[in-house]
């Protein structure tokens, strides 16, 4: 069996891992996850670059979960001649029916917008570029196919494929794939996913597999240890109640599946406990209305906390002004409003949707904040905020930086590192390879160097992009 890494290797996005095994006398070829690169002109290099095979030759993608970083270029890849079967979870699907068609929209209105910019002489810069159409997307869901978790298929004779809950966010899932190939011994391969913190709000906690041979693990937080829920509660308290008292607005960039309904939630348990006042929560995202709307729809996968908060906001509605935004205009409204806001807007880092006019607008104002939730990859927009730029450049324009801006990490829908050694820890013996992907080379590097120390696992790899390796 061959495995090679095309993304998420040495980085955090762009999830994509070939596997080739041999069966029935013959090459046979399939994926785990298809993600898009995330992050400035070099990620979309890379998502243009064409594969080192025929996307023809695959016979099935695996895919763990929704986020765009493990989903975002399956439309290019059935575009490209994959026409076989894109296995997932339910909850799952129906996040694609979001989250792609408006992946191609931002795309192509993306191009849009700079070409007549350029037409009036008001671009500088690289020309952003559509990956796929519409048309291409409608391809792809075409072909989804369902699974539960614990149920047990056959995608080849001789591959049986399992999905286990990884509570990273809705629908999310651990792949255990068991493969006895020509003339070898069974093996068990486990694809990690996004693997979600164990008490976190939302999802259950990840389920924990006993044995792998091979294991390829995520480590996006794999060097570093999230801040307590209390810790985080504070933190979030302090930031919105100065801002709103200094007739501020909030500002929240948030990935529209998973993060906005755990920021929606906190903020109304925060209200519930009489730790904030009443609130006015905008959500201005049509893609994270629909997430939310589904999440309603899945609300027995919740967590029992989870359930009771948005059963008492059921019945106690005024205690916060929550409102959806809907079309083009409203979300144009709310750059009118000067304070007292909340505004919750994809995408999660920066780099395109809605939340980079409440940038625009609010970036240059002292008196608002800017709540970074999520992780920010190397090149978006998102990290030069974090890592404290003056001045960014939005819509060809250098926009000046005075509002604060305030990274709170203890809601991140990823394991920390305890965490994920927690789960680690469930396997009852070291599999033979550990592959260490979905990470920055230090966060990967610290978290193959712990688990070598902490657990004893002795073959530990942080793979290269496009590299393979015989297993």
């Amino acid at each position: 069996m061959k495995i090679q890494f095309l993304g998420a290797a040495g980085e955090v996005t762009g999830s994509r891992h070939s596997i080739e095994v041999f069966l029935s006398g013959r090459s046979r070829r399939f994926m785990v996850d298809f993600g898009m690169f995330q992050g400035g002109r070099e990620a979309t290099n890379k998502n243009l670059e064409p594969l080192p095979f025929a996307a023809k030759d695959l016979d099935f993608v695996v895919l763990t979960h929704a986020h765009i970083d493990h989903s975002g270029l399956l439309p290019r890849l059935c575009a490209q001649g994959f026409s076989g079967p894109i296995y997932c979870t339910s909850a799952t699907f129906e996040l694609l029916k979001i989250l792609l068609p408006d992946s191609a929209y931002l795309q192509r209105s993306d191009v849009d917008r700079a070409e007549r910019k350029q037409k009036a002489g008001k671009w500088h810069g690289e020309m952003p570029v559509a990956l796929y159409s519409r048309e291409e997307v409608e391809m792809a869901l075409a072909q989804l196919e369902v699974l539960d978790y614990g149920q047990v298929i056959s995608p080849l004779p001789g591959i049986h494929l399992e999905f286990h809950n990884a509570g990273h966010i809705l629908g999310s899932a651990i792949a255990v794939l068991d493969i006895e190939e020509d003339g070898q011994q069974k093996k068990r391969c486990v694809f990690s996913g996004d693997i979600g913190m164990k008490g976190k709000v939302l999802m259950p906690d990840p389920d924990l597999i006993s044995n792998a041979d091979v294991l390829v693990v995520e480590s996006t937080y794999g060097d570093r240890l999230h801040r307590s829920l209390q810790d985080t509660e504070k933190e979030f308290i302090e930031v919105v109640s100065s801002t709103l008292q200094g007739h501020g607005n909030v500002v929240i960039p948030a990935f529209a599946v998973g993060r906005t309904q755990e920021i929606l939630f906190l903020l109304i348990d925060l209200v519930k406990r009489g730790l904030l006042p009443h609130l006015s929560i905008w959500v201005d995202s049509p893609m994270a209305t629909a997430a939310t709307h589904l999440t309603q729809h899945f609300f027995s996968q919740l967590d029992t906390q989870s359930q009771e908060t948005f059963a008492w906001f059921k019945d106690h509605p005024a205690a916060v002004d929550l409102r959806f935004i809907a079309d083009v205009e409203e979300s144009k409204a709310l750059n009118r409003i000067k304070g007292g806001a909340i505004i919750i807007s994809a995408s999660g880092m920066c780099d395109a949707g809605r939340i980079v006019h409440h940038l625009f607008n609010n970036l240059p104002r002292a008196q608002s904040s800017i709540v970074i939730t999520g992780f920010q990859a190397y090149g978006s927009l998102g990290r030069r905020l974090v890592d404290k730029a003056k001045k960014v450049r939005l819509f060809g324009e250098e926009v000046l930086v005075r509002a604060s801006v305030h990274t709170i990490g203890g809601l991140s829908a990823h394991a920390d590192q305890a965490g994920l050694l927690d789960w680690l820890k469930g396997f009852t013996a070291s599999p033979k390879t550990v592959f260490v992907v979905h990470g920055e080379p230090e966060s990967s590097s610290v978290f193959a160097a712990t688990i070598r120390e902490e657990l004893g696992w002795q073959q530990v790899i942080i793979p290269e992009r496009l590299h393979t390796y015989q297993c």
